[in-house]
């Protein structure tokens, strides 16, 4: 016996649809700015852990090498970012914000992220945004 569920039950369908309002609310924001959703949350990373590698912005992220090389690069030829070697390791390379100018900018993001985390939940009451995140994160 087949059990059959509606597409109103299916958790993939339904994480699918909740994604594509999110990133919209996102998207929408970064626009401005020039940036896609990941770009704008590869440059959180550096703001938050100036000088990290590739490897390990990918890894906080949970982007695959081939993914973040590419954001890192549009990012590098944007004048974002710069790439440094290690002072203890030439074949490293540390990723940090181009200029100040560009930190204050990266400062500004967060607050648009937080602006589309409130559009997207703005129908969820505190308790149910704060399981959702929980859930959420349970599951990745």
């Amino acid at each position: 016996m087949t059990t059959r569920i509606s597409y109103n039950d299916c958790i993939v369908f339904l994480l699918a649809k909740a994604n594509q309002k999110a990133q919209r609310n996102l998207k929408k924001r970064m626009k401005p700015y020039g940036l896609t959703t990941v770009q704008g949350l590869v440059l959180g990373a550096i703001f938050d852990e100036s000088g990290l590698t590739a490897s390990e912005i990918g890894s906080r992220l949970v982007l695959d090498n081939a993914t973040i090389s590419g954001v890192l690069d549009r990012l590098m030829e944007g004048g974002w970012i710069v790439k440094k070697s290690d002072e203890n390791d030439r074949r490293v390379q540390r990723i940090y914000l181009a200029t100040d100018e560009n930190a204050e900018v990266v400062d500004e993001l967060f607050k648009v992220r937080a602006d589309a985390n409130e559009e997207t939940l703005a129908e969820l009451s505190i308790e149910e945004r704060v399981l959702l995140k929980r859930l959420l994160r349970d599951l990745k």
